[in-house]
């Protein structure tokens, strides 16, 4: 398991970002080029023991507005229909689904929270049915923090430019 380790400037940055105290932020996943938080990785669990269902979550403002626009055009119901009508699609998404699986588990090392386990088996962004989308954000970041991720990398190929060029965070 990575280690837990944030610095209070990042910290700051993020807090920043979110226009919000992060409740449960592990680490940085991804930096952007210019060094600022991209996405951060967060704890299955807050401290009161209520789920988080999103492993990684996209903090850079470029990326969530980009991606946001992507689903005020319809983005979740295109990229869902694309996953039910390409294999290669549909196989990326279960395949990242299982990792996800795997990942929380291992992150809340035995932890099990108010829902006593349940959300441990939640695909990306907390889906609960296989081969479902609900928030393109959440594929972009974990394409983002795991690259090789087909589906989040198409998505991810919308935004125009990729990174911005100055950061949008400091």
């Amino acid at each position: 398991m990575l280690p837990r380790v944030v610095t209070d400037a990042d910290r700051a940055v993020v807090e920043r970002q979110l226009g919000r105290e992060p409740r449960t932020l592990r680490r940085v996943a991804v930096r952007c080029p210019f060094g600022a938080p991209a996405v951060t990785e967060q704890s299955p669990y807050g401290q009161d023991g209520e789920p988080f269902p999103t492993t990684y979550y996209l903090t850079c403002r470029h990326f969530v507005i980009a991606v946001s626009r992507l689903e005020a055009a319809g983005g979740v119901e295109r990229w869902s229909e694309r996953t039910r009508t390409e294999p290669a699609l549909a196989a990326s998404l279960a395949a990242a689904d299982e990792d996800q699986r795997r990942l929380r588990r291992e992150l809340a090392d035995g932890a099990t929270g108010t829902d006593g386990g349940a959300s441990l088996d939640y695909g990306i962004g907390g889906s609960r049915r296989s081969g479902s989308l609900k928030c393109l954000h959440a594929h972009a970041a974990f394409a983002l923090a795991r690259p090789g991720y087909e589906l989040g990398e198409r998505i991810l190929a919308e935004v125009e430019p990729r990174w911005p060029d100055r950061c949008c965070s400091r």
